[in-house]
This record gives C-alpha cells, sequence and structure tokens, in this order.
C-alpha cells in the first residue's frame, strides 16, 4: 500500500491511497465466505459454493464490493497512522479506481487537529479578587441559618410581609378551571416569589377566610405560558418566630457550644468558599491569557457538530427539566435568537480552542494521569451528577467514557502547569500563591473545574 497527504487547509487533508490487489486476498476470502453463508445455489450445500459460481450467479462485483467495504477502514487506518495525523469525526470516502486483480485506489477526506505552537508562557500576569470576609458577610451566613431553624405560630390578623400563609388556589383560562389549576393547603411565605407573580400583593392584608383574584402568568403545568385569573383563599395565618442568637441557638444549629465559636466557624467556612472562588477566577483568566497567545485554527464541521450538541443538550436536557422552550428561555433572558446563536458560536469556539492548546500542552510537558487521580476526578464528577461513585463509575466504562474523563483531568493538570508559571495578584496588590499546601484540594478541583467547563460547556 502507499499513500499520500495533501494538506488542504490547517485543518484539513486527502489522503491519497494506493493497494495493490493482493493486498485484498483477506477480504476477498471473507467476503465469499460471508456470500456463502447467505445464498442457496441447487446441487451445493449451503456454505459450500464454490467462489466461480457465486461470480456467475451473483456477479464479481458483489463480491468485489464486499471486499472492499471489509478492508477500506483497515487501508484508512494505516494511512492515518502512516501519516501521523490525528483525524477528528468520520472522512469522506471516494473510491476513485477499482481494477479487478490489478489495484484498488481511493481518496480520504478528513478534518485533522491543528498544529498548534505553544510560545513561551511565564510571562502570564492576571488579577483577581482579594479574599475578604466582613462581619457584615458573617452576619449574614448567621442569619441564613437562623432563617433555617424559624418556628412559626399562627395569628388572628391580617397577612404580612415575611409571614407564612396555608391558602387554597384556583386558576382559570378563558374562564375555565384547569385540570391541574387546583391546589389545597400550599404553605407560602409572603415575599419568597415561590409562586406565581402578583401573589403577594393579592394575600397580604388577608385575614384568615378572605380571599382574592388576581391575574397572573402561569409558571408550568397544561397552561404553561398563558394568562390566567387565580383565586386564592388564606385558610390560615401564622408569624415567623426566630430563635434568639444566643449560645442556646449555637448548640442547636451546630456543633459548636457557644455563639462565638459558631462566628467563627462561619468565617473560616465563607474564606474557603472565597479561596475557592479566587483559585478559580485565577484558572479562569489565566486560560484567556493563554488562548490569546496561541493562533488555533478551528475546523468547520466540527465546530458545526460543538454547536449542534450545545443547542440540543440546552432545548432537550437542561430547559426540558425547567418546562421551558427556547423561545421562554430566551424572553427570560431578554436575548435575540441571533445573540444567542452568535454566543452559543463563541463559547463553542473557546471550548475547541480551549481542548486543543491544553492537549498540546499535555504532551509538551509529558503529563500523565494515575489511578488515585482519576478516581479523585471520577468522585468529583459522581458527587456533581447525583449519583454514588459505584453508579457514576459503572456508567462511564459502560458508555466508553474513561478516555474522556482522563483527558479532563490531563487538561486540569495542563493548565495547572501555566497556572503555577503565571503571576497571579489580588485586587489589593498582593501575589497570591496558588500552590499553598493548604489550597491545595481547592486548586487541583478548581483547576479541573475550569479547565471542563470551558471544553464542554
Amino acid at each position: 500500500m502507499k499513500s499520500a497527504v495533501e494538506t488542504l487547509n490547517p485543518t484539513r487533508v486527502r489522503l491519497t491511497v494506493e493497494v495493490p490487489f493482493e493486498e485484498l486476498k483477506d477480504s476477498l476470502d471473507a467476503a465469499y465466505k460471508k456470500i456463502n453463508q447467505q445464498v442457496t445455489v441447487k446441487g451445493f450445500r449451503k456454505g459450500k459454493v464454490p467462489a466461480r459460481v457465486i461470480d456467475q450467479r451473483f456477479g464479481r462485483g458483489a463480491v468485489l464490493e464486499e471486499a472492499v467495504n471489509d478492508a477500506l477502514p483497515k487501508f484508512y487506518t494505516d494511512a492515518v497512522n502512516e501519516a501521523e495525523l490525528s483525524p477528528l469525526g468520520q472522512p469522506e470516502v471516494d473510491i476513485t479506481e477499482l481494477k479487478d486483480g490489478e489495484t484498488l485506489n481511493f481518496t480520504a477526506e478528513v478534518d485533522i487537529r491543528p498544529a498548534i505552537e505553544i510560545p513561551d508562557y511565564s510571562g502570564i500576569e492576571v488579577e483577581v479578587d482579594a479574599v475578604e470576609v466582613t462581619d457584615e458577610d458573617v452576619d449574614k451566613a448567621v442569619e441564613e441559618l437562623r432563617e433555617r431553624f424559624a418556628s412559626t405560630a399562627p395569628v388572628e390578623r391580617a397577612a404580612e410581609d415575611g409571614d407564612v400563609v396555608t391558602i387554597d388556589l384556583e386558576a382559570k383560562v378563558d374562564g375555565e378551571v384547569l385540570e391541574d389549576g387546583v391546589a389545597n393547603g400550599v404553605s407560602y411565605t409572603i415575599g419568597s416569589g415561590e409562586l406565581l407573580d402578583g401573589i403577594d400583593d393579592a394575600v397580604k392584608g388577608l385575614e384568615a377566610g378572605g380571599e382574592a383574584t388576581f391575574t397572573s402568568e402561569l409558571k408550568g403545568g397544561s397552561a404553561a405560558g398563558k394568562e390566567a385569573e387565580v383565586t386564592v383563599k388564606v385558610t390560615q395565618v401564622a408569624k415567623r418566630e426566630l430563635p434568639e442568637l444566643d449560645d442556646e441557638f449555637a448548640q442547636l444549629a451546630s456543633e459548636f457550644d457557644t455563639l462565638e465559636e459558631l462566628r467563627a466557624d462561619s468565617r473560616k467556612r465563607l474564606e474557603n468558599m472565597k479561596q475557592y472562588d479566587q483559585a478559580t477566577q485565577a484558572q479562569e483568566r489565566v486560560l484567556e491569557k493563554l488562548l490569546e497567545l496561541v493562533e488555533v485554527p478551528v475546523p468547520e464541521k466540527l465546530l458545526e457538530d460543538e454547536i449542534n450538541t450545545r443547542k440540543h443538550n440546552l432545548e432537550h436536557h437542561q430547559l426540558g427539566q425547567m418546562g421551558l422552550d427556547l423561545a421562554k428561555y430566551l424572553e427570560i433572558q431578554g436575548k435575540s435568537e441571533e445573540e444567542f446563536d452568535t454566543e452559543t458560536r463563541e463559547a463553542a469556539i473557546k471550548g475547541i480552542k480551549t481542548q486543543f492548546v491544553l492537549d498540546e500542552l499535555v504532551k509538551q510537558e509529558k503529563l500523565n494521569v494515575n489511578q488515585e487521580e482519576l478516581t479523585e476526578h471520577l468522585m468529583r464528577r459522581a458527587a456533581s451528577s447525583g449519583m454514588s461513585p459505584d453508579q457514576f463509575a459503572q456508567a462511564v466504562v459502560e458508555g466508553g467514557q474513561v478516555p474522556l474523563l482522563v483527558g479532563e483531568v490531563a487538561r486540569g493538570k495542563a493548565l495547572a502547569v501555566v497556572v503555577e508559571k503565571a503571576t497571579v495578584k489580588d485586587t489589593n496588590g498582593e501575589i497570591i500563591d496558588l500552590d499553598d499546601e493548604e489550597d491545595e484540594d481547592t486548586e487541583t478541583e478548581a483547576t479541573e473545574a475550569s479547565a471542563e467547563e470551558k471544553t464542554e460547556g
């Protein structure tokens, strides 16, 4: 077999392959054997029909077609390996010549990973938010915890902001009560925004037994998106009572004995959260700077497929779970379809470029992924997916996704190499050391998350 490569553009090549006919022998034998098992010829036992009889009865062309279809993938793969190409997607194959007993010639056009040169990235500098936790931040965190331990007590007065009311609801569209438009005994906190638009104004000022009617756009159900006339009846008004902020509350809400210890723990938790956010911000901004340094051509077919995949996942998975279609989502976001298409295209281009650049860095830095790193990444991915580690691991293996996970970890390590050489300062001008031993787990998790987000979505 002889092959040659013609570069059509930085991301696409044409392979021209010439195969001597004798190299088709194994595939021809397999073709005759396959046809033998499928046909019946009088005078011959099944599977024992001679090749010359098959040629006479069914045509030599049918045998050649079967043999070529069987052989092409191998010859194509051999040509790709010989040229040391990294193909993307399936090739477009064209048989240019097939002479029985002489030769098989074909061409294969395919997108390839572009050749990328990574320049010196040691001079990258980025600025990130400083880690600052104020007394007000701690107060807010403790107050949120306090809210979770609130109790309610019925009161005989008109409902006010913050009260918990028990209500019955009835929704009508065009004067007809919807089959799924009636709900009784619903508990609702006034001002929470968890139900229909307009319900807060309707129930405020009502006592138990009072009712009101208002108009609102339904968010879900059989008439989602339609204007409905909603009647709400209050059956009970209850006041929320918050526990006193003292040592007794600290013992109730945590493992600490004093309020001072609880506040100190809240401050530490907030600092950890902001350190994680800071590390993530650093990865993202370093990655942005790195991509600015590298020229990365993007294959059009790959880009088209990536855009379609992103749109499909949004429409059929994310929005579907929320009961929304694309039109409603764009309305909520205040975006036109053209703006959405532009943003999706830009995000897809960035994701592809990120993967190409980080994969090149993996090769350049000779980075490997060990079992411990893969297991830790799998555990994190399982937690974010809501599955147990065993369930997630089984799904990954059955779906043939292990190489994808290895790639995610490797790209995370590649980005970490770049970040390690970058200068990261906070808004106070202080240099941030993301390699600090205390923050090692935070940095690893943030780096992998950043690399994964840019390459997947």
